[in-house]
């Protein structure tokens, strides 16, 4: 079961870290703000990556000493934890001479729900 989890992970985050990568493409081409020295497109892959290879061991964890109740624990950690971490997005000092920072929290935002909804899609695919 540890494998496919694993499995799970990497697939959930390869398809938040695609659908961040796409969704930074139209928001920088609609509204022309550019965050591209604040956030690379690799540190946003690496980071959708690196949250759902997380999630799949702390899922594997909780479903092992929870037995039942494991997968509600689990869904209900990590949708908090998904929506605490935007709390880091309005914590961020941006440099002085960035344009439009305004702007920044209407980027980061939605990719902290990505390795979410990327897990809760595939996971009925795996387990």
């Amino acid at each position: 079961m540890f494998k496919r989890l694993l499995l799970l992970g990497v697939l959930a985050g390869l398809l938040a870290g695609v659908a961040s990568i796409v969704y930074q493409k139209v928001y920088t081409s609609s509204l022309g703000a550019d965050f591209s020295t604040v956030i690379s497109p690799v540190s946003i892959f690496a980071s959708s990556l690196l949250g759902c290879l997380l999630a799949a061991i702390v899922y594997w964890l909780l479903d092992k000493w929870l037995k039942h109740r494991g997968e509600a624990v689990f869904n209900f950690v990590f949708t908090i934890l998904s929506l605490v971490s935007i709390l880091a997005v309005f914590a961020i000092k941006l440099p002085l001479d960035l344009e439009s920072p305004e702007l920044f929290p209407g980027l980061a935002v939605p990719m902290h729900f990505f390795p979410a909804l990327g897990w809760y899609t595939l996971r009925p695919l795996f387990l």
